[in-house]
């Protein structure tokens, strides 16, 4: 385990960061300065609290139609211990490990700023137990995305209090078998502290940094496997004319022609001449379709960075303004729309990549029908297309957006919801199915390179074949290619730029 850590305050938090969290392992701490407003925020709440004829929402009132219902002084702690308790209603499937940890990593950042009204031991539980690497077991449904992800921060949070499950070193464990083995003690929670940690966008801000971390790899992985696809197919280089593209300067679509440009160079495959004047479009046009998934992910990268680096529990403390005040900054809607979009971004990355697929294995450009010998006797790679045209049909239906749909809760108080959450797991199933996708076009691209031989492919598309034949080798004659498909799917999550 690294030593290093992560500072968590009200300073600028980076995505390179957030990926150097998860890929070196590295510990988080809140700083100084975020200890000191935290304490001073609390110590503010207590105030506050002295006057008995004041209602602040969540902190001595009941919640969301119940925001009427004052609480008894006596009862305080007893209603943030119940909203942990009764929201904790997740169900379907468990939150992967490293999402759960940006969701506990998220809460910590977002209770940093001091405008919660927590107490210091509540923040630092959070970061023992993922520095202990004690992560809670967490469900992927639940959450409606607005009042904050409340079912899945009552599963992050109810750990506190000692219920519910966690896995400690990859072992499923109570709660409170893992606070005796590290001898913590039950947090005794104060005023709004319950509100605190449920209101809040952890759930789907988390997911969201995680497709986003994936996809900024597959979008390298894209470009490189359709410029081997691009060589597979003695594809003519003429489209990638940097004067096309300046002519139409989206960044994205720039940049990809350059990258494609760069990666094809010095191939006797793409300097040999060729039969035909134009190629599908599904290789003609890879800079503008790559390119603009690219724009959309920088676009939505934004809007993440921004929401990580946010306040998003109700109410908000504000001790310099002497200020409570009651909003909605756990309502997931810029989130909700911006997933969709990913997911719909990302799968067209797959759609196209499913077509190039197609064209290889068409008997086209003297391939062999299936990219296989004696075709007939054998399939080849008949079969792999199939499945990647199942997957991009599936994505097809995965987005269809999440963020147009609204059902009222709570009593018809809570009568628009963002569905965010739902957008999360829907992107995050669209982000596997894009990996499997470009891996069958990767099988397929280096099955139709052999053809070509003795010519060459570009130095980087050689290395590439090089890296890639060292874990699945040429199919001579059928063989069960479900565990070429399921190693090639391994090779493009890892191979490393």
């Amino acid at each position: 385990m690294s030593y290093n850590y992560l500072p968590l305050d009200r300073k600028w938090l980076h995505f390179s960061q957030v990926k150097n969290l998860l890929d070196y392992d590295q510990l988080v701490s809140i700083t100084f300065d975020a200890h000191e407003r935290i304490l001073a925020c609390r110590a503010y709440l207590n105030t506050k609290m002295d006057d008995k004829d004041s209602l602040y929402y969540g902190i001595n009132t009941g919640f969301g139609f119940l925001q009427n219902v004052k609480i008894d002084d006596s009862q305080i702690e007893k209603l943030q211990y119940n909203l942990l308790v009764s929201h904790a209603c997740g169900l379907g499937e468990e939150v992967p490990k490293d999402i759960v940890k940006l969701m506990l990593m998220l809460k910590i950042k977002s209770l940093s700023y001091g405008n919660s009204g927590v107490q210091i031991d509540t923040v630092i539980r959070l970061m023992d137990m993922y520095n202990n690497d004690v992560l809670p077991v967490i469900y992927t449904q639940g959450s409606l995305g607005a009042s904050g992800d409340l079912a899945p921060l009552s599963h992050l949070s109810i750990p506190l209090v000692g219920l519910g499950e966690v896995y400690h070193e990859g072992k499923k464990m109570s709660s409170a078998e893992a606070m005796a083995k590290f001898g913590w003690k039950t947090i005794q929670l104060q005023s709004k502290e319950g509100l605190a940690l449920i209101n809040g966008t952890q759930f789907m801000s988390a997911y969201g940094l995680y497709c986003l971390k994936k996809a900024e790899h597959l979008l390298q992985m894209a470009d490189l496997i359709s410029a081997l696809s691009f060589d597979a197919f003695d594809c003519i280089s003429e489209p990638l004319d940097p004067h096309i593209h300046a002519v139409r300067a989206h960044k994205g679509q720039v940049t990809t022609a350059e990258v494609l440009r760069n990666y094809i160079n010095g191939s006797e495959i793409t300097n040999q001449s060729k039969e035909q004047v134009q190629d599908p479009y599904s290789f003609r046009c890879i800079p503008q379709v790559h390119g603009a998934s690219k724009d959309a992910f920088d676009h939505i990268l934004s809007v993440f960075v921004r929401e990580m680096n946010s306040v998003t529990d109700n109410p908000n403390i504000f001790p310099e303004d002497d200020l409570i005040v009651s909003g909605g900054n756990f309502h997931g809607q810029p989130l909700a729309i911006s997933l969709d979009y990913l997911a719909i971004a990302m799968s067209e990355i797959a759609n196209i990549s499913e077509r190039r697929t197609y064209q290889l294995i068409s008997g086209q450009r003297s391939l062999p029908l299936f990219l296989v010998k004696d075709a007939g006797l054998n399939s080849g790679f008949m079969i792999p297309q199939y499945t990647a045209a199942g997957i991009v049909s599936e994505n097809k239906q995965l987005c269809t957006p999440a963020s147009v749909d609204s059902i009222s809760s709570s009593n018809n108080q809570e009568d628009h919801v963002s569905m965010g959450a739902n957008a999360a797991t829907k992107c995050f199933r669209v982000i596997q199915n894009v990996e499997k996708v470009l891996a069958i076009e990767l099988l397929s691209a280096a099955q139709a390179l052999e053809f070509r031989r003795p010519k060459k492919s570009s130095p980087i598309l050689e290395e590439l074949m090089h890296s890639f034949r060292k874990k699945i080798s040429f199919n001579e004659a059928d063989r069960l290619l479900h565990t070429d498909m399921v190693e090639a799917v391994d090779f493009v999550i890892s191979y490393k730029f």
